[in-house]
């Protein structure tokens, strides 16, 4: 396992850890501050932030204009300036409407000084289908980000690495994009309390230890290949579960070690399969796990359509337990 040592825990949501980490974070330096659409009385659609601006004010907590482009602008250039902004984008989706703020301006800007300038900002969003908010409000587009040089991308899938990921995001001197699930913030879970817990970025997790098969699952799938695994276990299966915690950096080395030891692998995913997340890990796996490997890594993924408002057309479109543990059998038993 890759969690350093915790020390004492507490159970929490989701939710409530990532607003600790927040808390904690804006206590500790004064050059952090939050700002997005809703952020500060209403503490976002999800409740998430509820209760931050009582403590730190208007100032540090800013409800901003809705201007997704406007308020980033803002972001980036006070990262440059020495400030250490969130912004808070309400789904993930609207990412649209900030990818030049993000993929030309904050990722280069390190690059194109010289090294000569930071831009430790962080923007946190959501991804995830399943909660009836159709297709506009659904999507889940990490691998966007995550095809970019210069931008680190977190998916944490518990409440203790939505703290540790969220810390470790503010503290660095690069743009980080954390992207949590809408379906995960009241999931619950022992989370360090400890203000210097703090997850490396680039450093997978070995959820569940298993010998016949690896499950590399990303955010929320981690859920549900963990279930998945407790049904395969039923029938002398043992999968193991890692998750990446982070799309970039990649952590390369834990993900093949895993695959050579088990011989298979199988990738699963929320965003779509066509040029996704699932399909760079697949081919990492695949090349520095081949000799070892006794059948091709599969993927598991959303499937390519936008996301359907009708609940039972929405269900079918990611992938599920049940789907994991009929891919797992097939590999073992072809």
């Amino acid at each position: 396992m890759s969690t350093p040592n915790v020390g004492t825990t507490e159970t929490m949501t989701f939710a409530k850890a990532v607003n600790t980490a927040l808390a904690e974070e804006l206590r500790r330096d004064p050059t952090v501050f939050i700002m997005g659409e809703d952020v500060a009385e209403a503490g976002t659609p999800f409740k998430v932030l509820s209760g931050l601006v009582d403590e730190f004010g208007t100032e540090r907590v800013i409800d901003t204009p809705i201007s997704e482009a406007g308020f980033t602008g803002v972001g980036v250039g006070a990262a440059m300036t020495g400030m250490r902004p969130v912004v808070d984008i309400m789904f993930g989706d609207f990412l649209t409407l900030i990818m030049d703020q993000v993929v030309n301006q904050a990722a280069k800007i390190h690059y194109m000084s010289g090294g000569k300038l930071h831009v430790p900002l962080t923007i946190r969003t959501t991804l995830g289908a399943t909660r009836r908010s159709a297709a506009q409000h659904s999507q889940s587009l990490h691998a966007w980000v995550s095809h970019i040089p210069g931008l680190k991308v977190a998916l944490p899938s518990t409440p203790a690495d939505a703290k540790g990921l969220m810390k470790a995001a503010i503290r660095d001197d690069n743009p980080v994009i954390i992207f949590e699930d809408k379906l995960s913030f009241q999931e619950k879970g022992e989370v360090p309390t400890s203000e210097d817990f703090v997850l490396p970025l680039g450093v997978a997790d070995i959820k569940r230890e298993g010998r016949d098969v690896t499950l590399i699952a990303t955010s929320s799938m981690v859920q549900v290949a963990l279930e998945a695994a407790k049904t395969l276990a039923s029938d002398g299966i043992e999968a193991e579960v890692v998750d990446p915690r982070t799309t970039s950096p990649l952590d390369d080395a834990t993900l093949i070690e895993s695959a050579k030891k088990t011989g298979r692998c199988i990738v699963i995913d929320e965003g779509h399969r066509r040029y996704g997340a699932s399909a760079e890990i697949a081919a990492v796996v695949s090349d520095g796990a081949f000799w070892w490997l006794d059948a091709p890594v599969r993927r598991l993924a959303a499937m390519d359509v936008p996301i359907p408002f009708a609940p039972n057309l929405e269900d079918l479109t990611v992938p599920t337990p049940a789907d994991v543990v009929s891919e797992a059998v097939t590999l073992i038993n072809p």
